[in-house]
């Protein structure tokens, strides 16, 4: 006895299985995942802007040490993070000192002693750092080399010379701090002192011999101002000389300020090239990375 089977349409579909749905509109497909990757590719672009600028508006940023106004904390080629919420923020806390913020939010007065980046008056337009010596109300004077504040000198007592190796960021300031060391390397010493502020914190300061900022008139601190110089007293253009674009800085403004130092996040001593890749290696100051202020 023969079976005999029933014709079916060939697209028919089995029973017990739900037939495909059909895109509504005829005209609309789905999108293909590569058309998903590029439309959000743009997106993803313009939130990493977003998360870079606010990093670095409002938290972190990193600030490159060009001169040696800051030794011997501080050396040419070192890379650091400043923290930028310890004292408010101003239009000078945002990329390209954007006119965003009229005045500063969320102000805070530094501490003596601490380490700051700001800008310079009166251009106004390039990053410079030292440290905190005189807030507002106080009086400042340097009398024959010695730090003074409100008519009283600052402890300064003399230690082991600093030292640092010559490189392609350091050449001895005077031919008279040259020195080779033992390896045959050579070297600047420079006289090293330990400063000690009213408050206790203690820093290192470099005194090459009298220079004429040795010996100032007293000067006090005006109001919403900071009185800031450098660890290197005789290389630093600083608070003691008037504000000059490129020069002296003068009493600086707390609005002017950017943040704070925290940590050297790397170092070099200037001889990597681009194109020798093991050289970004040897030029590191390895011992550097780290240090926290």
């Amino acid at each position: 006895m023969t079976a005999t089977m029933t014709d079916q349409p060939e697209n028919a579909p089995v029973e017990g299985i739900a037939a495909p749905a059909q895109p509504q509109g005829g005209s609309k497909t789905p999108k293909t995942r590569n058309e998903k990757k590029e439309d959000s590719f743009p997106v993803f672009l313009i939130k990493l802007v977003l998360v870079v600028a606010i990093f670095r508006s409002f938290i972190f940023s990193p600030f490159n040490i060009p001169s040696e106004s800051m030794l011997p904390r501080l050396e040419n080629g070192d890379y650091l993070l400043a923290a930028k919420w310890p004292f408010g923020y101003s239009s000078y806390s945002l990329p390209f000192s954007a006119p965003l913020l009229p005045k500063r939010i969320f102000a805070s007065q530094p501490n003596r002693g601490d380490v700051v980046i700001f800008k310079a008056p009166p251009g106004n337009d390039v990053d410079y750092i030292k440290r905190v010596i005189g807030l507002p109300g106080d009086t400042i004077q340097m009398i024959g080399g010695v730090l003074n504040i409100n008519g009283k000198p600052v402890k300064k007592e003399k230690i082991a010379d600093f030292v640092i190796p010559v490189s392609a960021n350091t050449n001895c300031v005077a031919p008279e701090f040259e020195a080779l060391e033992q390896d045959g390397s050579a070297s600047c010493h420079y006289p090293q002192f330990r400063e000690t502020l009213p408050e206790g914190k203690s820093y290192n300061v470099l005194d090459l011999g009298y220079r004429p900022q040795d010996d100032t008139p007293p000067v006090v601190v005006p109001a919403g101002h900071l009185f800031l110089m450098g660890d290197n007293r005789d290389n630093s253009m600083d608070s003691r000389f008037p504000a000059v674009e490129g020069a002296g800085i003068g009493m600086v403004p707390q609005d002017n300020l950017v943040g704070r130092a925290t940590i050297v996040m790397w170092s070099t001593d200037g001889s990597a090239n681009w194109f020798l890749p093991w050289t970004w290696f040897t030029a590191a100051r390895w011992n550097r990375i780290g240090g926290t202020f």
